[in-house]
């Protein structure tokens, strides 16, 4: 039941987590452990028809972890959000600008907007996927976007 969806969705999946966590060993981590948890709950879920959304939302719960235990592990020094250089090389050099803009938003911004912009969700999707209310995620992306012109060097 889950093999056809890691084939269709695995990639992209693991370049949401990418994006939200920065560095490409712990994104496929997240995934990876995305797909044990919702194997373990096929019996307790409800619509086995369509498991992504469960997915989409284990994905970003997995990348909230992951950013927690960071920031309890690593002193203040240490900047979290610099990317490891095996992910800044497969970042073209004309999208590192925007990338480090991203990355500096909130976790909570940088999560709407990756799931808005990237993955293309609706409202409501990425609602259903961060556990918020649409109108949550319209002003999450709007105030995202703002600050990403204003770091860019655009109007806001």
């Amino acid at each position: 039941m889950l093999e056809p969806l890691f084939r269709r969705h695995h990639r992209h999946l693991v370049r949401t987590a990418l994006l939200i966590v920065g560095d490409r060993a712990t994104a496929e981590d997240v995934v990876q452990d995305a797909f044990t948890r919702v194997h373990r709950r096929l019996p307790k879920l409800t619509d086995r028809d369509d498991l992504l959304p469960y997915l989409r939302t284990a994905v970003v719960n997995g990348c909230r972890s992951v950013l927690r235990r960071r920031r309890l592990l690593l002193r203040p020094a240490h900047d979290p959000s610099v990317w490891s250089a095996e992910s800044a090389a497969m970042v073209a050099e004309d999208h590192r600008e925007v990338h480090a803009a991203l990355s500096a938003l909130p976790a909570r911004q940088r999560e709407a907007l990756v799931l808005r912009y990237y993955l293309d969700l609706t409202e409501a999707e990425i609602a259903e996927a961060m556990g918020i209310s649409v109108g949550t995620v319209k002003s999450t992306t709007s105030r995202a976007m703002a600050a990403l012109a204003k770091a860019l060097g655009g109007n806001a």
